[in-house]
């Protein structure tokens, strides 16, 4: 009975001096939730327990006995640090701590994850039901926009240009009238006026007493203020006339558009005039330290000019070829800061120094407007430079055909290694002394074939003979070669279009005929010679392209392929007469061609 009559556990009564949660040391404080405040058991109550009994020492949180003595730090377990203060700070924090606080964390974050799921999808809802209630301005005219590709250029163009509604609701203001203020038409009346005044003798009597011997002094006007202006002009005109060269009575300064020119006077920033006088400074210390650099003078000139001080630059650049007399840029340079008539002077000073500079020689004759003059000076050039080629051109176009021929006689005497001479000279001359001189340039220039091909051109030009031609260029090929020149097939086409640009059909035939299967291999000549043709015909080369046609179906004669290639070059740019005589000869060779046989018949019913 008594058994049965036993109360649960959680119902019966604690031990006698049982505190809960005395072993973890969850009491000794107050709260609003508690009725009393806790209070720790007394002596007494505490040895009322089991012996050895403490609260919550199963479960690795209880602490010492009371009494017992607190272990030392070198042999009791790891203590929390300093600053962890709280309920379970004199506990050690061993693995399965840390291994419990893992898994408390990855269930939040699991937690936490399903929240979010919730937390975006309510997030969605409420900005889908707030995009329903207040929609965006581009998805309520999505459907009207994606119409607009709908839309015809006509339709576009119909549509009327907007008119200005700003001042629609606006009252209309008219035109107001405000008359002018009387101070404003009182000055402008003052300014025109004029005044009378009294002389001095008048000043002294008042007026009413005129002394003997004395007569009344008439009234003195006093001109009208208009007249400043035009004294301020008169000034002005004196200290341009000031300004001008006592000598010849040039100024580099224009009366008539001064104030214009002002305008366009470039105002340097600060930072500019800074970086000008920086640059003053280093370039002065160049030309000190080594006068006779010419760059270093010149740099200085154009710093000046740069800045807007021809005149300081001119004399800078004047020191700098006094310093630096052998140097032709220098001398250039003074011409160009110059006045054409002070460059004139200035290069005839050069000359003297450097007799021999092409570039000062030219500059000089440049400067001449009369012919007469600039061929004086070319021609002093050629007395002290007879070698030079440019010197020569250029006094050759100035003359006449009878002239320039003796000048370009005594030009290749000079100068036997000038091609352009040789060949120039050729083309004056009539075609016996053009054989003549041709020769001669053969003989000195073997290596040229710029000269052969102009042979070949004469004797196309004068006695179209086709077997001359080719003669000329097979004697070319043979003395190019024995030479030891080498022989490029690519430069020898670029030849042969260069002769058919010209109009020299026969030599550009020819060169294709005597050049175009060198050095190629056999078995690469078919296909070679088919991309030469086609990179004929996209330049434009026609003739080329057909002599090329022409030489590959002489060697490859019963080959369809090119007889068709040419046919079709005629059929686009030659006669119906050419395109004959090709479809003849191409159905002679290829008699087992249907295609050829077919077009010869069309060829021949159409025409």
């Amino acid at each position: 009975m008594a058994l049965m009559e036993k109360q649960p556990w959680m119902d019966q009564q604690p031990p006698p001096g049982y505190v809960a949660g005395l072993g973890r040391g969850a009491t000794g404080f107050t709260t609003r939730s508690d009725i009393g405040p806790a209070r720790l058991p007394s002596e007494p109550q505490l040895t009322k327990g089991p012996a050895g009994y403490i609260a919550g020492r199963g479960r690795g949180i209880g602490g010492p006995a009371f009494g017992a003595q607190e272990p030392d730090e070198s042999t009791g377990p790891t203590h929390l640090a300093d600053d962890e203060v709280g309920l379970f700070s004199g506990l050690a924090f061993d693995e399965d701590d840390e291994e419990a606080d893992k898994i408390y964390a990855s269930i939040d974050e699991r937690m936490d994850s399903k929240r979010k799921l919730r937390r975006e999808q309510i997030l969605k809802e409420k900005v889908k039901k707030f995009r329903a209630e207040r929609p965006k301005i581009q998805l309520q005219f999505a459907d009207l926009k994606s119409k607009l590709s709908e839309v015809t250029y006509d339709q576009w163009d119909a549509i009327t240009d907007p008119g200005d509604i700003s001042h629609k609701n606006k009252k209309q203001r008219y035109d107001r009238y405000t008359p002018a203020p009387n101070t404003l038409l009182e000055q402008a009346h003052r300014e025109n006026q004029t005044f009378n005044t009294l002389d001095r003798t008048q000043q002294l009597y008042g007026g009413l007493v005129t002394p003997i011997g004395v007569a009344t002094p008439a009234a003195t006007p006093v001109q009208d203020l208009t007249k400043v202006g035009e004294a301020k002009q008169t000034i002005m005109m004196t200290k341009l006339a000031q300004a001008s060269d006592s000598v010849t009575g040039q100024t580099s300064i224009n009366p008539k558009g001064y104030l214009t020119d002002l305008l366009s006077i470039k105002v340097n920033s600060a930072a500019e005039v800074g970086d000008i006088k920086q640059a003053r400074t280093l370039l002065d210390s160049v030309v000190l330290s080594n006068p006779t650099h010419a760059p270093g003078w010149i740099a200085r000139a154009r710093l000046e000019e740069s800045d807007g001080k021809i005149v300081r630059a001119r004399k800078i650049i004047s020191k700098g070829c006094q310093a630096c007399p052998k140097s032709e840029d220098a001398w250039l340079e003074a011409a160009r800061l110059n006045s054409p008539d002070d460059a004139k002077n200035i290069l005839a000073q050069a000359v003297h120094h450097i007799p021999h500079s092409v570039k000062i020689w030219l500059a000089a004759a440049k400067l001449e407007m009369d012919i007469t003059r600039k061929k004086r000076v070319l021609r002093k050039a050629l007395e002290n430079i007879p070698n030079s080629g440019i010197l020569w051109k250029t006094a050759v176009e100035l003359e006449k055909p009878e002239d320039a021929r003796v000048m370009l006689a005594h030009a290749v005497e000079c100068i036997p290694s000038s091609v352009e001479m040789w060949l120039a000279l050729a083309k004056l001359e009539t075609y016996e002394n053009a054989r003549r001189v041709l020769n001669k340039a053969r003989a000195t220039i073997p290596t040229e074939k710029a000269i052969w091909v102009t042979a070949a051109q004469l004797e196309e030009a004068s006695n179209d003979n086709e077997e001359g031609v080719r003669k000329v260029i097979r004697n070319a090929v043979k003395s190019l070669t024995a030479h030891g020149v080498q022989i490029d097939r690519e430069e020898w086409i670029a030849e042969a279009r260069k002769c058919e640009k010209a109009g020299s059909v026969i030599t550009c035939q020819a060169i294709i005929m005597e050049t175009i299967g060198l050095n190629i291999e056999d078995e690469d000549r078919k296909s070679t010679w088919c991309e030469d043709a086609e990179n004929a015909l996209s330049d434009g080369a026609i003739q080329t392209a057909r002599a090329i046609y022409a030489h590959a179906t002489t060697v490859f004669s019963g080959k369809q392929s090119l007889w068709l290639r040419l046919c079709h070059l005629e059929k686009k740019y030659g006669d119906p007469k050419s395109l004959e005589g090709v479809l003849e000869k191409s159905v002679k060779n290829c008699k087992e061609s249907e295609i050829l046989w077919l077009m010869y018949a069309k060829h021949k019913w159409t025409n």
